[in-house]
């Protein structure tokens, strides 16, 4: 699975628009975050970055964008690109994130940059990472439906 390329989150989106019955016990949820996934040093290519804009109960855009553009969102997260890779192999592979590949666990005891790190400019938009992250999760699940159905 390219996990850096925009159909696979545009996927999502539709696989989670098409199920608002999953969503609507989450409850509505309205923001805007980032995916931002770092290459190692000295790889070809550029950092990839995804910018996710939830409203209600649907994800109503997945832009792809400038990682610089990041801080922008009301959170964004970051991390190198093979801690991301991880986490969707481990969500393909279980049909969910499981363990520590949460997108909770792995923000949350984050400790260095070798980790996918929640941030943020502004505390009222990291706190929706906290109100929303099982919105999130759920979404980022989709991944196993979207590669099952691909």
């Amino acid at each position: 699975m390219d996990i850096t390329d925009i159909s696979l989150y545009r996927a999502m989106a539709d696989e989670l628009n098409a199920h608002p019955e999953k969503f609507t016990v989450l409850g509505e949820c309205d923001m805007v975050l980032a995916l931002v996934m770092r290459r190692p040093e000295g790889a070809s290519g550029s950092d990839f970055a995804v910018r996710l804009r939830f409203e209600g109960l649907r994800c109503e855009g997945a832009d792809e964008v400038d990682a610089s553009e990041a801080p922008l969102a009301d959170f964004y997260l970051d991390g190198p690109l093979a801690k991301w890779q991880a986490m969707f192999d481990d969500i393909v592979a279980h049909g969910a994130a499981s363990g520590r590949q949460t997108i909770n666990s792995l923000a949350l005891l984050a400790t260095s940059t070798d980790d996918v790190r929640l941030r943020g400019d502004d505390p009222m938009g990291t706190d929706k990472f906290s109100r929303f992250n099982q919105t999130l999760q759920e979404y980022l699940d989709g991944a196993a439906r979207v590669a099952v159905s691909a």
